[in-house]
């Protein structure tokens, strides 16, 4: 078979070691592997090169992707997705992986739908692990320790200085980031946007915390608050708002700001990133050999879903059913989404003591 590989939308770390598995395993079962460059940009453009061995060694420690990624505007369109179907056959691919989040993958879906140029099959990548049927998808461990880290180093000033920090972390609508690596972080309070109260009620939640807090018997030294981007209250103005506040009800307190953005995209993949992309790199061969299309290869799925393969941990998911769920995590009404909103609120009372 002669297999293409690209890597769309945002990158994430372990997208080299997804690229790398695909190429070893295609490889060394007699296929042959184009690397197509910059995404679905690259498709448009025929921009494809034969992968050796010798071009993805060492490469699964590198973040990033060397592939290269960018968004299509022309893609999306009936004459966009008409032109990568030339574009695919004028390749000569007989099986394309797309390695990317769900609009990567909802692209894959559409140029597979009718006329399909290739056999199609997805792999979620994503930080913001918003990725329907995907437990955790490629990119999403290492972003959470890189979030930790970040503020292990942050709360370190804090705690010398007696101040309060808010984290701005990466995620869009899905507060994953902010609730993983907030309990993991020790924060005192975790702001997410599947919960969004208004401005008013949140900036009185937060004074409340602080003055309660920094109280003399709690010999507090820091407070941390951790807060995914998709909350719509902006970060300058609950740090303006509650600056006011502590000037006459927590003297001697400042309160900063620190908006991590595209340093939780960087970085080399954990271990565990690595071997999720292996792992789903592999199956994503094996896939496409016993002829399968239009389906994503998920790490660990929500409650068992999808197909079983030889690897316990990685099961197929028809494109159009991850689709359906993502929307689902987006909106709030998934079960998975409901489940993590369920756990925090558990513990929620119980971070800032």
């Amino acid at each position: 078979m002669r297999i293409g590989v690209l890597t769309s939308g945002g990158d994430s770390p372990g997208m080299n070691a997804a690229i790398r598995s695909i190429v070893k395993v295609g490889v060394g079962r007699g296929h042959e592997v184009l690397g197509v460059q910059n995404g679905w940009a690259g498709v448009l453009a025929a921009e494809a090169r034969p992968l050796t061995l010798a071009d993805v060694d060492g490469i699964s420690r590198m973040g990033g992707t060397v592939l290269g990624s960018a968004r299509s505007k022309i893609f999306p369109t009936v004459e966009g997705q008409r032109q990568a179907r030339e574009r695919v056959k004028q390749l000569g691919l007989d099986g394309l992986v797309v390695i990317g989040g769900n609009g990567s993958l909802t692209g894959a879906h559409e140029l597979g739908r009718s006329d399909a140029p290739c056999k199609i099959v997805g792999l979620a990548a994503s930080i913001d692990n918003d990725v329907g049927h995907s437990g955790l998808a490629i990119g999403v461990d290492t972003a959470v320790n890189t979030i930790v880290e970040a503020c292990d180093r942050i709360s370190d000033t804090a705690a010398a200085h007696r101040r309060v920090f808010i984290v701005e972390v990466m995620g869009r609508n899905c507060g994953y980031l902010a609730m993983r690596s907030g309990v993991a972080a020790e924060a005192d309070a975790i702001l997410y946007a599947e919960k969004q109260i208004g401005e008013d009620e949140l900036v009185e939640k937060l004074r409340t915390l602080i003055s309660s807090s920094f109280a003399a018997a709690r010999h507090k030294k820091r407070v941390l608050i951790v807060k995914a981007e998709g909350v719509k209250v902006k970060t300058a103005a609950l740090v303006e708002r509650l600056g006011k506040h502590l000037e006459t009800e927590v003297p001697g307190v400042d309160v900063r700001e620190t908006i991590l953005g595209h340093v939780v995209r960087g970085g080399s993949p954990t271990a565990t990133d690595r071997v999720i992309a292996q792992r789903l790199g592999f199956s994503a061969v094996a896939a496409l050999e016993e002829g399968a299309h239009d389906l994503m290869l998920s790490w660990e799925p929500p409650g068992g879903f999808g197909e079983k393969t030889a690897d316990p941990s990685v099961r197929r998911v028809g494109l159009q059913d991850m689709i359906d769920e993502t929307k689902r995590v987006l909106d709030g009404t998934s079960a998975v989404t409901q489940a993590r909103l369920k756990l925090l609120a558990q513990v929620e009372g119980l971070l800032a003591l």
